[in-house]
């Protein structure tokens, strides 16, 4: 398994979703974290097995939910760029 590493502006992605779904409904917001956790190791597990987004990222769909979990792969280990809305600007993340 790779070590995953999230960078702070995705860090920040994902504590806004969290809260955004926290807000409506705890429990979906539990659903979120879980799946975002899973999403994570299934990512760790095999990071070449998701599809290119562009030369140097990969992302995962999230199943239930609209975000991407954008990454790359430098080196030895995962770095997590983005937890992209599926509606929002694409691309507001490039260039971390």
């Amino acid at each position: 398994m790779n070590r995953i590493q999230i960078c702070s502006a995705a860090a920040t992605d994902f504590t806004q979703a969290l809260c955004w779904y926290a807000d409506r409904n705890p429990e979906l917001a539990l659903e979120f974290e879980s799946e975002f956790d899973g999403a994570l190791r299934r990512i760790a597990d095999s990071p070449d097995r998701f599809p290119a987004f562009d030369d140097r990222h990969r992302y995962l769909q999230m199943r239930k939910f609209p975000y991407l979990i954008i990454y790359r792969q430098p080196g030895d280990a995962l770095t997590i760029i983005a937890v992209a809305h599926t509606s929002r600007a694409p691309g507001f993340w490039q260039g971390r």
